[in-house]
């Protein structure tokens, strides 16, 4: 259902969906520079800090499926308002926090919202702009989402130095007062015109998976659970899954139907997705602690130095495709992925004394694999849906990859936490050099693995593939 608007409208629309975009992937990253000041001012080690980031991307992953019924029924504008208005009340709720707990909890509230701002829109945004329109303005659309990544390390290391990390969620507070004006004057209030049914006890059943997996990963980290208690929660989320499995096959309208992963490339791609992403999930959460706990770095060089990774990440966007084109998906996410992992293991090389140069160089380096890692992996899984599959495919994958990089800090976490009762205290000194070793090593040789799932796609290096997609939300965090 497409509206005429003028041109002026159309514009303000595009610019309200690009800075809810910025917003979300600002946030997404801002605060992984900002968690050692933060350990410090609410008296946690860093280990533990984990679940500031974690519950971010946890709480997107449990509400990006439900957003699309959610528009569809209560209309675009509203559904809108709400992810501001909770975005901004989960950023005032952080800034005001004074234990982990209320954070973590303010955390979850920011997520709540920010899930909700790039789905519903997008769905505007097609709703609004003709066929012939949409490309363009999504890729207006995506590119703060591209600048967010890009400054919220350095960012958040500058006001965390010469602020204090309360400043990184007040800062939220006058744009989404702008926007949440914008919104109510701009925004078309556009709702379903075929609404179905929401399968509620599909969605409550990946819920529980979901939380219970990733509860048990974060447990082994920071929450000192009892290994029963771990086993409990894992197999608590298997059983969840199966049981969503047995729903969907009978009923007539499933969340994600099965037939879904009847398509070879959604499969592989979906699974190689979720377990690839755990270790570059983990690596926005690894790299500022490296460098502020092992190499001695201020928060803001620390931050600085995330820079070049961005840079390397949106140039490597423009040779992927071609690169995709003339060796087949095949090739190039199994050699990629085998790259992806040397490349994070090889952070366990840094020492203190090496020249800046070298360290730039790395950064840069694995900037450029993990983008084109993100962008063969989004193409390979989607570019095979058919318009009947293509609306829960995308929620599926979007769902997918929040979940993953939430695993990937859970991970990184429990990593960090069992080197140190190996090597000693991971606050600062040679201690912290080693700890840091052991779990990027581990990390890479788990990535590095994650490459035989590509290895079932099948072999397309005498096809020419669709365009790459350059879009990736997930790559915000």
């Amino acid at each position: 259902m497409n509206t005429e608007t003028s041109a002026p409208s159309s514009r303000l629309l595009l610019w309200l969906v690009a800075i809810g975009f910025f917003m979300q992937t600002l946030d997404a990253t801002i605060v992984n520079t900002a968690l050692p000041a933060m350990a410090r001012s609410l008296g946690e080690s860093p280990l533990r800090m984990q679940a500031v980031v974690v519950s971010y991307a946890l709480a997107m992953a449990t509400v990006i499926p439900a957003t699309g019924w959610l528009a569809d029924r209560f209309g675009t504008r509203r559904v809108f308002m709400l992810a501001i208005v909770l975005f901004a009340l989960g950023s005032g709720a952080c800034a005001m926090s004074r234990t982990l707990t209320e954070l973590t909890a303010s955390r979850i509230l920011q997520g709540t919202g920010g899930a909700m701002l790039l789905p519903v829109g997008r769905l505007t945004v097609l709703r609004a702009f003709p066929r012939e329109k949409f490309l363009e303005a999504m890729s207006f659309v995506a590119i703060p989402g591209l600048i967010g990544p890009l400054v919220g390390p350095t960012l958040g290391g500058w006001l965390v130095q010469y602020a204090s990390w309360h400043w990184i969620f007040l800062i939220n507070l006058p744009v989404a007062a702008v926007g949440l004006w914008t919104t109510l004057r701009f925004m078309p209030d556009f709702r379903g015109s075929d609404l179905t049914r929401f399968d509620l006890s599909g969605y409550v059943m990946l819920v529980v998976a979901m939380l219970a997996i990733s509860i048990a990963m974060d447990g082994v980290g920071s929450l000192g659970l009892q290994h029963a208690v771990v086993v409990a929660l894992l197999m608590m989320g298997l059983a969840a899954l199966a049981a969503y499995w047995l729903h969907a096959l009978r009923t007539p309208a499933p969340l994600f139907p099965p037939g879904l992963f009847k398509i070879q490339t959604f499969r592989v791609g979906l699974l190689g997705n979720l377990f690839a992403r755990i270790g570059s999930g983990a690596m926005p959460y690894m790299i500022p602690l490296l460098m502020q706990l092992a190499m001695g770095y201020s928060p803001s060089h620390a931050g600085m130095l995330m820079l070049p990774m961005a840079l390397a990440g949106m140039g490597m966007k423009r040779v992927v495709t071609r690169i995709v084109v003339r060796l087949g998906y095949r090739r190039v996410l199994v050699f990629n992925t085998l790259a992806l992992g040397l490349m994070i293991a090889s952070f366990a090389l840094m020492t203190p004394s090496q020249p800046l140069w070298l360290r730039i160089l790395q950064l840069a380096a694995f900037g450029a694999v993990n983008s084109m890692q993100f962008t063969a992996m989004n193409t390979v899984t989607l570019k095979d849906l058919g318009p009947g599959h293509a609306s829960s495919g995308n929620s599926l994958m979007s769902m997918v990859q929040m979940l993953g990089m939430s695993l990937g800090v859970s991970v990184a976490a429990a990593l960090l936490s069992t080197f140190s009762g190996w090597f000693g205290a991971v606050d600062a000194g040679p201690q912290a050099v080693s700890v840091f070793r052991g779990a990027l090593v581990t990390i890479g040789v788990l990535t590095m693995a994650s490459a035989a799932i590509f290895w079932q796609l099948a072999d397309d290096s005498h096809r020419v593939p669709e365009r790459a997609d350059t879009a990736d939300p997930g790559q915000a965090s």
